[in-house]
């Protein structure tokens, strides 16, 4: 029952990305041949205002389909230039065809600050520890302390790290796990005394993320209230967290080019399925406040990155029709079609390696669960 609550998170994921382009190519005088919620023979259909609604076999997301998406196919096989009707993607001018590629992406940012929004109105408990630490080597033998070569022991008191504020142990958490391989600036109190040292956190491989070798202290374990907010401050809160999300996405990208092992610190499909089926039977089964927040969580996450990687300069990605379309504003020439449909190859090299890449690393992901079983 898990998959079935993971795919339909993604499907609407996906369907929320896709209504973001139909709104567009709305404004702009494209006409919207086709709306398919899933993939795939299509099973039911009714054309509504020029539309053809679809609903195909497989529950996958979903795609819209504007007029002249063909055009260059053809134009290509008749080795002419693109014949474009003032009604199709290639008849507008450029720069509203680059908005239309962006205003997918653009929803699912608009998805996450509302998912972050309601989650700053609802409000939500956790439970976590004290900024008290214990030297991690002192547990395990084995691992090695930066902290203790800086300088820390065991039952300092972190209040703050490269200037920011630390409240408790999550907070170390965030603020180490995307600063790998830097000297931060750790200040902690000591019977007392405020205290500051310089911490060269590494870097894990295996996680992909920052580390200084503490742990929590486990006898100061605390729950916690999150703040609630009203309308427009939730939505300003909202607003903050996925721009956040942004940076700590940037970073973490930035972070696969120093010698993680990738299989790891990538997940592809099925993996991320499995995340969201098990936190919506999980989080509800400890009550609803807590599933609504985790879900919501989550989905905020994926649906930041699906924004971002939308908007990668990559041919038949949202960023490569923005790309193109920049081009052809710029020179003011439209680029010959020979050049978009080969280049087009470059983008199916592209998410097909990243297809390869996510699906070995969910196997191994899989088989490691079973062993561990």
């Amino acid at each position: 029952m898990k998959w079935l609550y993971g795919l339909l998170c993604l499907f609407f994921l996906v369907l929320f990305h896709e209504f973001g382009h139909f709104i567009a190519a709305k404004i702009f005088g494209v006409k919207v041949e086709s709306f398919s919620i899933g993939y795939g023979p299509v099973l039911l259909h009714k054309t509504f205002k020029g539309t053809d609604w679809r609903l195909s076999a497989f529950p996958l997301g979903g795609y819209c389909g504007m007029k002249g998406e063909k055009e260059m196919q053809t134009a290509l096989e008749n080795n002419t230039a693109i014949c474009a009707e003032p009604d199709s993607l290639f008849g507008i001018h450029p720069i509203k065809r680059a908005l239309i590629g962006f205003n997918g992406p653009f929803f699912n940012l608009i998805f996450a600050v509302l998912a972050y929004s309601v989650i700053s109105m609802t409000g939500y408990s956790y439970y976590t520890y004290s900024s008290k630490i214990t030297l991690a080597d002192e547990i395990y033998p084995e691992v090695h302390s930066s902290a203790r070569d800086a300088g820390l022991i065991s039952g300092d008191v972190i209040k703050a790290i490269n200037g920011k504020t630390v409240n408790d142990f999550s907070d170390i958490i965030s603020i180490v796990q995307i600063n790998p391989v830097k000297n931060l600036k750790v200040e902690i109190d000591r019977n007392g005394a405020t205290l500051s040292f310089v911490v060269h956190s590494e870097l894990d491989k295996e996680s992909g993320t920052g580390k200084i070798g503490v742990s929590a202290d486990r006898n100061s374990l605390i729950k916690k209230e999150a703040e609630t907010y009203s309308f427009f401050p939730a939505l300003l809160n909202g607003c903050k967290e996925a721009f956040n999300v942004i940076d700590m996405t940037f970073k973490s990208i930035g972070i696969l080019f120093k010698g993680v092992q990738v299989k790891n610190a990538v997940s592809g499909p099925a993996r991320i399925t499995d995340m969201l089926g098990t936190t919506i039977k999980e989080g509800f089964s400890a009550g609803f406040r807590t599933g609504l927040v985790s879900i919501l969580e989550l989905l905020a996450v994926i649906s930041v990155s699906l924004f971002i990687m939308n908007l990668l300069p990559v041919p038949i990605l949202d960023g490569g029709l923005i790309l193109f379309a920049l081009i052809e504003t710029i020179f003011r020439k439209r680029i010959p079609p020979k050049v978009q449909y080969y280049t087009q190859f470059v983008g199916l090299a592209f998410i097909a390696l990243l297809f390869v890449l996510g699906m070995s690393s969910d196997i191994i992901y899989f088989i490691g669960q079973i062993k561990g079983n």
